[in-house]
């Protein structure tokens, strides 16, 4: 697996970082896709450390021409690509009668558009090497709408939703070449949603079958079964990842 090469989008911190390092201990070059720039050198750093190469693009994944010029950039770079992780995201708590129509096109753009973004661009490259896994970022709230989440209102919620709709097309679309699948996690400590799991976290938890909140390692784990395991007979689906959570 020496030669092989993984796109991870929001991977400066948080889920995706994690996601990136693990793909990394496991053998593959990481392209980082990020506009959190120090964040983003920071982690890089720790790919190095691994051994691996690594390439940084700072990009708002909202772009679509951008992920196109990335996706040529990484095909000089390193000739091939061998699994997509979509995980750039950002929540949006404003509801319904308050937000404004360039929010809520904000939040499809960053969570939604940057998928079809990315698999646009990507997808090509897959094809021409004989194949690769697609793994996007969905979220719990897209099966409940979301209670107590500070990213749980309804244009978050319908962005994600919209993954899990985009990854079962794609799958019959792209399949048998390329298989794709989502991740739904439930709350999970990151720097994002720290303000959140430090005031609430152990309330939190007792809702929680498992008795605490997830960690980016705990979501890296199951990208990288999805990107990583062979042989493979799953595509379509959309995995949940919450500790099982009784009613949140």
């Amino acid at each position: 697996m020496t030669d092989k090469v993984a796109v991870v989008t929001g991977s400066a911190r948080g889920i995706g970082r994690g996601c990136a390092l693990e793909l990394a201990r496991r053998g593959y070059d990481i392209v980082i896709v990020d506009m959190l720039a120090p964040e983003m050198h920071r982690t890089a750093g720790e790919i190095t450390a691994l051994g691996r190469q690594v390439m940084t693009e700072e990009a708002d994944v909202a772009d679509h021409a951008r992920a196109k010029a990335i996706a040529a950039a990484v095909q000089a770079r390193f000739g091939r690509i061998d699994v997509l992780v979509n995980n750039a995201g950002r929540g949006n708590p404003t509801g319904i009668f308050d937000i404004t129509e360039e929010g809520f096109d904000r939040t499809i753009a960053i969570n939604l558009k940057s998928c079809f973004n990315y698999i646009q661009a990507f997808a090509p490259m897959m094809l021409d090497g004989g194949g690769g896994r697609i793994v996007s970022m969905s979220s719990l709230n897209a099966h409940t709408g979301g209670v107590t989440s500070a990213v749980s209102k309804f244009s978050y919620a319908a962005a994600k939703a919209g993954i899990i709709g985009m990854t079962k097309a794609l799958a019959k679309e792209l399949g048998p070449t390329i298989a794709i699948n989502c991740v739904c996690p439930g709350i999970i400590e990151t720097e994002v949603g720290n303000s959140l799991t430090k005031s609430r976290g152990p309330e939190l938890a007792k809702k929680i079958v498992l008795n605490r909140l997830g960690t980016p390692a705990d979501v890296a784990q199951l990208v990288a079964f999805l990107a990583c395991t062979e042989p493979f007979f799953i595509t379509g689906q959309a995995f949940t990842i919450d500790g099982f959570q009784w009613e949140i």
